[in-house]
């Protein structure tokens, strides 16, 4: 009788899959020994496999420029990483060594742009698009980073008053975008994205404020959307008239150049994750290359913002199983040592579902559970992954510890759980290690943060 858990796995997934396997009883993350690093470091813990950062970017370059080749496409590809996804030295620092370019969403990241300049990151010819709603600060330093030297700056206009700023600030030589604000999706509770400007406004836009002004152009068209690139006709009709508008803006600015299609590639979020990359890439490529031909307009470059896809399949937490509480006759309470709510925010923010897999004892059989998390609110559970609506683990014992991992969390969770910062119930937040590759690809930690202290809290707190 098949009835251990990894059973359960073989007869409900691909198994072994390119990041996971299991040797005798415990799961290998990119042939890494999770029950190693727990040995080493203990729970909860946080980490990030820097390796990953980079085998995302190299593999959504090759899916474009082999696109673009096959399509004789005459623009060029150009990787911009989102800071917002990750706003760690060791993320951006690990991104970089693939010749990419940087978005940023606010003041304080043009601060971050400074810095990994000042560190030798990044030389002033790299491209910074900088996104968002604007307030006076970002754009003071926008302003800044272009009277420095920085040669490649393009801030994307996101509303009528902010252009007026902008336009005011900097008077000398200044390459701007213009953002769409694209329609949503049916189920959004609004119609049209709250940034950006409309369809039918940005020709008239352009004409009233941007090409009166000789020390202007409008070098790029912005197209952002909110549920990222899918194949579904709500994507592809968006595009088109994006498109559209980028053929319209291209007869009146030949210096219009650059159509950035934000909004990312989804990542891996169950064990039947399946999305084809490549034929996304080569059908987008060919879908702005066959609008251009038909209006007779050269193809733009192509520019993408890959935040969670860059950063988000680098990351992992593992918690221990602490206590397993019978509340009734049927629910089995498994309690972690941390909280949801504090490392994993968009697990009740957002409902949004990670791969959630156990580290240890895949030869015990299995048994259906909730998941509980130490703080004292009732939203802090998980009670759903990638088995639908339950969750199946090795069988709970008091003698052999059940260790439990969350796999492709690197994006945002701790920019929203407030890294650093208070944490609900005073939770501290979970030491944090890097994992890498040596020269001979054996894998290699090292501690980026402590577990945080009682002492940090109560100094943020005036205590």
């Amino acid at each position: 009788m098949k009835n251990k858990y990894i059973d359960l796995i073989e007869q409900t997934f691909e198994w072994p899959q390119d990041e996971f396997d299991v040797e005798n009883g415990e799961l290998l993350f990119h042939n890494i020994n999770l029950m190693e690093v727990v040995a080493q470091y203990g729970t909860p813990l946080k980490f990030t496999y820097l390796p990953k950062i980079s085998e995302n970017i190299k593999k959504a370059k090759k899916w474009f420029n082999v696109a673009m080749a096959k399509a004789d496409y005459q623009g060029e590809y150009n990787y911009c990483y989102c800071t917002k996804s990750s706003h760690f030295i060791h993320v951006i620092e690990e991104a970089l060594k693939n010749d990419i370019h940087l978005e940023t969403s606010s003041a304080f990241d043009v601060n971050l742009i400074q810095s990994l300049y000042e560190k030798g990151l990044i030389k002033k010819d790299k491209f910074i698009i900088c996104n968002g709603f604007k307030l006076p600060q970002y754009i003071e330093n926008i302003a800044e980073l272009i009277e420095t030297g920085y040669t490649n700056v393009i801030p994307v206009i996101d509303n009528f008053k902010e252009a007026d700023a902008i336009l005011e600030r900097i008077t000398g030589p200044l390459n701007v975008g213009i953002r769409i604000a694209a329609e949503e999706e049916p189920k959004f509770p609004f119609y049209t994205s709250r940034l950006g400007i409309g369809y039918k406004d940005i020709v008239p836009f352009f004409k009233q404020k941007i090409r009166p002004r000789k020390n202007v152009k409008l070098k790029m068209l912005h197209f952002f959307i909110n549920t990222g690139i899918e194949d579904d006709a709500y994507y592809w009709n968006e595009l088109h008239k994006c498109l559209r508008v980028y053929c319209d803006l291209k007869r009146f600015e030949p210096e219009l150049t650059c159509l950035n299609i934000g909004g990312g590639f989804p990542i891996k979020n169950s064990l039947k994750f399946d999305f084809d990359y490549e034929y996304m890439a080569t059908e987008i490529i060919a879908q702005v290359k066959s609008v251009c031909d038909s209006q007779g307009i050269p193809e733009p470059d192509i520019f993408t913002e890959f935040g969670s896809f860059t950063v988000g399949e680098s990351g992992g937490i593992i918690y221990k199983i602490e206590e397993q509480k019978i509340q009734n006759d049927r629910e089995k309470w498994n309690m972690i040592d941390s909280s949801f709510m504090t490392t994993l925010p968009d697990s009740w923010a957002i409902n949004k579902k990670f791969i959630m897999l156990p580290l240890n004892k895949w030869e015990d059989t299995y048994e259906r559970v909730l998941l509980g998390g130490i703080t004292c609110d009732s939203d802090d559970y998980y009670n759903s992954d990638q088995h639908s609506n339950a969750i199946y683990l090795p069988r709970f014992d008091n003698e052999e510890p059940l260790y439990i991992g969350f796999f492709h969390t690197g994006a945002y969770q701790d920019s929203i759980g407030g890294y650093g910062g208070i944490q609900h119930c005073l939770t501290p937040a979970p030491k944090q290690i890097l994992i890498s590759k040596d020269e001979e690809g054996n894998w290699v930690s090292k501690l980026f943060s402590k577990e945080q202290s009682y002492k940090s809290m109560l100094k943020i707190l005036g205590y």
